[in-house]
């Protein structure tokens, strides 16, 4: 999975003509953000490591943090003499780590993919495969990130370390998924939606049933805006014998997307339920629960626009997520300060 963060452009400006306005030439990628700062203000002989950690589009790194976030602040909710300073660094830290993991798992997937991306339309760009960076190169780079990413996860308490280390499980999977099952974006979603877990443990002190339930929904939010995103390479996956659930549903997309969604915001409200009842707090349970049924709207707004012929749409309503996952953290925080 990859993104951008921000809806493609619109008008008659051709992905040739985006190219060369940004300066990217050759080398763009199909769906970076046109303009964005790799391409315009980063060093030019660092910009291909960063378009391999894809932070010339964004989105990816959203859809790392978000959960982190829930978990965060969901276990500050559930415990709250937790809350404070020790919540705000938690959350700094995650951003900063999910920008980096992003990076060693994007690097690491197009390390495993680099046969297969030069047979899509998409990411016949990517840096390795277009020979702007070796593997070797690619393999430091993704080196330097983890280990970076590992440096922030030491201010955490024993058993988020422990349960960071235990990420690299699924993000080391995760590339290979779509060659041996038609559901590579559960693995995605294992791997993805892992910092409720650690968040609400390092918020915590302990991983508690909220958060695992929590992790599920994210799971299944995944499971929606992942097979959407697969609908853009539907043809060039068939072509070439990779899997998705994109090719697995078909034009029966739209109800299994619905079932997702009901999947995701039942669960995250039993999540809460667990997590908040005991503290007999009905505000901050009410408010708390409408985050999660407001997640479900913005999700259904999705589905209500959705046409998975057309890879434009899928792509902006793909990169919509991020609203939707700050829906739930906006709420999540004004109810921690009622």
């Amino acid at each position: 999975m990859t993104g951008t963060g921000q809806t493609p452009e619109t008008g008659d400006q051709t992905q040739a003509d985006a190219a060369e306005h940004s300066g990217a030439g050759d080398t763009a990628i199909a769906d970076r953000v046109v303009g964005n700062w790799v391409d315009t203000k980063a060093p030019e002989d660092l910009r291909p490591y960063l378009r391999l950690s894809r932070a010339d589009r964004p989105i990816g790194t959203w859809l790392l943090l978000l959960p982190c976030w829930w978990g965060a602040l969901l276990g500050a909710l559930a415990h709250p003499e937790t809350a404070g300073l020790h919540t705000v660094w938690i959350m700094i830290a995650c951003a900063v780590g999910a920008f980096l993991m992003r990076g060693a798992g994007c690097t690491w997937n197009d390390i495993t993919d680099r046969e297969i991306d030069g047979k899509v339309e998409r990411t016949r760009n990517r840096p390795i495969v277009s020979g702007q960076v070796t593997v070797r190169e690619a393999m430091i780079w993704m080196v330097i990130q983890m280990v970076a990413s590992f440096l922030l996860l030491l201010t955490f308490n024993g058993a988020a370390i422990t349960l960071g280390v235990l990420s690299l499980l699924p993000v080391a999977i995760y590339p290979f998924a779509k060659r041996f099952t038609w559901w590579p974006q559960v693995f995605l979603g294992l791997a993805f939606n892992w910092g409720a877990l650690l968040a609400w443990t390092a918020q915590t002190g302990s991983l508690e049933w909220p958060a695992v339930i929590l992790y599920v929904s994210g799971i299944a939010w995944t499971l929606f805006y992942d097979t959407i995103y697969a609908h853009q390479d539907r043809e060039d996956d068939a072509l070439i014998g990779v899997k998705s659930t994109a090719r697995l549903f078909g034009d029966n997309t739209e109800n299994w997307l619905r079932g997702f969604l009901v999947a995701s915001v039942v669960l995250m409200s039993l999540a809460i339920i667990y997590a908040l009842a005991a503290l007999a707090d009905p505000l901050r349970l009410s408010l708390t629960l409408a985050g999660a049924w407001a997640f479900g709207a913005h999700l259904n707004w999705q589905l209500g626009r959705l046409n998975i012929n057309d890879g434009a749409i899928c792509l902006r309503l793909f990169r919509s997520n991020r609203d939707a996952g700050l829906i739930v953290v906006l709420i999540f925080a004004t109810a921690l300060m009622v």
